[in-house]
């Protein structure tokens, strides 16, 4: 695909440093750390000594206040070289923005410099064992005792668990609310929190360089100076950050299509069967055809919806519609892609194998794509 039309000069060269930077410092480290099944911290610290960790945040905590256009440019280039480093945009453009819009003077002054410097790497732990999408029925629970407030329960499936200095946490702060959203409050918790235990890393289908873990609280004491924001409207904060999230999640299946795309491409151009390139036969050039096609509905679609979002206009509907359909595209052309590569792209050396291995689960997170049609038919009125 071609570049947004929204991007301007500085923004291209700001991808061209990033993509060089990552061909340099990731894409040859990118399977060891598959192996490895984490990607090392000092990874992250070359990503903040170099600028790319939340250009979003303002200058005075050491930020560039640069425009959403960064952070779909950071987007697209991790994924291009794998989607393991998601928990990279997890930290940018969802975890910190909840400092930066609902945090105090005093909270920003703490936190962010260390988020865009690489020295503290976010989480947020919404989901539980018994509680994913439905997030008014989580039971972790923050009674508040003087100071501080004593947290206890579970938290599962924390993209960043294993790495992370800093965990945004949903608790329950009035088990007795009515509605039950009404009682959820959000508190940053820091690593080394007496009572606060990290689980076993995940081993999970994909996204093996990903590190994604459980979460113990056990009488655990945070200080009532981490709550972010007014105590119980966590709930409130979290559908106002969840459109960005579910766009973020978007760019990145787009992302994955493209570059599936471009690599089937470029193999059946050069594989041969019966004497003849793959690419000469029919069916090949339909399935590609039609790939193409998506790709290409999917890329004026996105653009749209990233102006908009700039805008500061509510595109919750459309958004919700572009998380579930560009996933579930992503997952089709992943199997077309692996079909079309044969044998081999059944082979772990291959990308698309990693590639089809990998998609699956952005259906899942950011709310299913079955909550995403759940919210679309409610804006429908249906």
């Amino acid at each position: 695909m071609g570049k947004y039309r929204f991007e301007e000069e500085e923004h291209e060269l700001f991808r061209k440093s990033l993509r060089k930077f990552l061909e340099k410092e990731a894409v040859p480290q990118y399977e060891k750390w598959e192996e490895d099944r984490i990607i090392p911290k000092s990874f992250w610290k070359r990503l903040g000594d170099m600028g790319f960790l939340c250009p979003q945040v303002e200058e005075e905590y050491g930020g560039l206040g640069a425009d959403f256009r960064y952070a779909v440019i950071i987007g697209e280039e991790m994924e291009r070289v794998g989607a393991s480093l998601t928990g990279v945009g997890l930290h940018n453009d969802i975890t910190v923005p909840y400092i930066e819009a609902y945090g105090s003077e005093e909270q920003k002054q703490r936190w962010l410099p260390g988020c865009v410097a690489g020295d503290h790497i976010t989480a947020i732990a919404m989901t539980e064992p018994g509680a994913g999408s439905d997030l008014a029925n989580l039971s972790t629970t923050a009674v508040r005792q003087g100071d501080n407030y004593i947290v206890n329960g579970q938290k599962t499936f924390i993209t960043n668990g294993i790495n992370s200095t800093l965990i945004l946490v949903a608790v329950k702060t009035d088990p007795k609310a009515d509605p039950k959203h009404k009682g959820i409050s959000l508190l940053l918790v820091e690593e080394g929190t007496p009572g606060f235990t990290k689980g076993r890393k995940l081993n999970k289908v994909g996204l093996h360089a990903q590190d994604t873990s459980e979460l113990y609280f056990e009488d655990c004491v945070v200080p009532a100076a981490n709550l972010i924001g007014a105590e119980n409207k966590g709930f409130t904060y979290l559908m106002e950050k969840l459109q960005q999230e579910r766009l973020v999640v978007a760019i990145a299946a787009q992302t994955a299509s493209e570059d599936m795309l471009e690599m089937t491409l470029d193999y059946v151009k050069s594989r041969k069967a019966f004497g003849k390139p793959i690419s000469s036969f029919q069916n090949t050039q339909f399935k590609l055809v039609e790939m193409a096609t998506e790709v290409e509905i999917g890329h004026s679609f996105l653009e749209s919806l990233i102006e908009d979002h700039m805008a500061g206009k509510d595109i919750v509907s459309k958004v919700s519609m572009a998380k579930y359909w560009l996933t579930d595209t992503a997952k089709k052309i992943s199997g077309e892609c692996m079909q079309l590569h044969g044998g081999y792209g059944y082979m772990e050396e291959y990308k698309i194998a990693r590639r089809f291995r990998d998609i699956p689960v952005a259906a899942i997170y950011a709310g299913s794509n079955e909550i995403m049609k759940t919210i679309v038919a409610k804006r429908m009125g249906l």
